[in-house]
């Protein structure tokens, strides 16, 4: 079976561990199709390129590059023909233009379509991006990243196959525990994600601020926040503004941390459909608080601490609670690390997404 996925997910090198997860199947040749470099806020991020192990992949540069629905591969389409795959991943929304072009190649080629959906509010999108969904929905098959992404393209009329399968899941070999204990007079939280409104990072700050004594917040990212959060914070010396980090140094930056946070609010049409950073924290045993928005109380179950969003008084109560039981951290860092080797891995989403792929190449029901 020869599958051809193109993500721009791709450019963080991290994210290359499900391709080498999925190229270990034996029956599975693998080729993807990764941007040269990904553009975010006018900053251009160069694609990392890990050296490929059980699977191929070609770097090309995008058409409309950093417009997230508008932009497309130059040369997938040239990719296609030549390796004639089974199988087209393309890892977008149904209604983005990359996702609509690599659909109608890929049933000029007879080759079977799949896309990957996050969008779990129902909206209905305004032309062209109308027509590029359901064109798509009407030919291809998908996978979502929840239940609730799920029911959103059932409601718009898909009847083709669905299955709900986590874009990322983590190494857990990579993703794991600090040998040595933390120092128990110190107390790091730590925030990785952009800086922008609706992560609520600015709860975070209020939250970490309100419960004094020495504690010390770091925040790994960038974006279009981060003037204001910086001028929040500038009268707390224990915040630290990170940056944006390589993926490869993320494991450490959690390892380090006694308490994570993922403290989103979301927005008008926007809430988290995931959340990532969570379960690398939760895989690296450490305690882990989310705000009550979109998946992440789905996706961290009873293994992590829920408080409402945008309530920086039930955030700084949690931490505080937190800081002060020990044995409650260490419990909360058990359950998250045990929670995320029975749902999340690596091995478990390839598996899955393998298994799918058979199904559409051989046309199962």
């Amino acid at each position: 079976m020869r599958v051809l996925l193109a993500s721009k997910a791709l450019v963080v090198g991290a994210h290359h561990d499900k391709l080498r997860a999925l190229g270990a199947n034996p029956d599975l040749d693998l080729l993807a199709v990764s941007p040269d470099r990904w553009i975010e806020q006018g900053r251009a991020q160069i694609a990392e390129r890990p050296p490929p192990r059980g699977y191929e992949i070609v770097y090309t540069p995008l058409a409309l590059n950093g417009r997230y629905h508008l932009f497309w591969y130059r040369r997938l389409r040239q990719v296609m023909r030549h390796f004639r795959p089974d199988v087209l991943h393309i890892d977008e929304e149904p209604y983005n233009l990359a996702t609509a072009i690599a659909c109608r190649d890929a049933v000029r080629y007879g080759v079977r379509p799949v896309f990957f959906a996050w969008q779990n509010l129902y909206r209905r999108y305004p032309p062209p991006f109308r027509w590029l969904e359901r064109y798509v929905l009407a030919r291809a098959d998908g996978i979502v990243g929840s239940e609730a992404a799920g029911e959103v393209l059932r409601r718009k009329g898909h009847t083709r196959r669905i299955e709900v399968i986590p874009q990322f899941g983590v190494d857990p070999e990579l993703f794991a525990p600090r040998p040595q204990p933390h120092d128990p007079d110190r107390f790091v939280v730590g925030y990785a994600g952009r800086l922008v409104e609706a992560k609520g990072v600015d709860v975070l700050i209020r939250a970490v601020g309100s419960i004094g004594g020495d504690v010390t917040l770091r925040l790994a990212g960038t974006g279009a926040a981060e003037p204001d959060l910086r001028g929040m914070a500038s009268a707390m010396p224990g915040v630290v503004f990170e940056g944006a980090l390589p993926s490869a140094d993320m494991p450490e930056f959690y390892k380090d941390l006694d308490v994570f946070v993922l403290p989103t609010v979301g927005r008008r049409g926007w809430t988290e459909q995931f959340g990532r950073a969570a379960v690398e924290a939760m895989a690296c045993g450490v305690p882990t608080v989310v705000s009550s928005t979109g998946e992440l109380p789905q996706v961290v179950g009873q293994a992590g601490v829920v408080t409402p969003p945008a309530d920086s008084h039930a955030l700084a109560d949690a931490l505080q609670r937190l800081r002060d039981d020990p044995a409650r951290r260490e419990s909360l860092a058990e359950a998250g690390r045990a929670h995320v080797l029975g749902r999340y891995t690596t091995q478990a989403v390839a598996d899955a997404t393998a298994d799918f792929y058979r199904r559409i190449a051989g046309g199962d029901a």
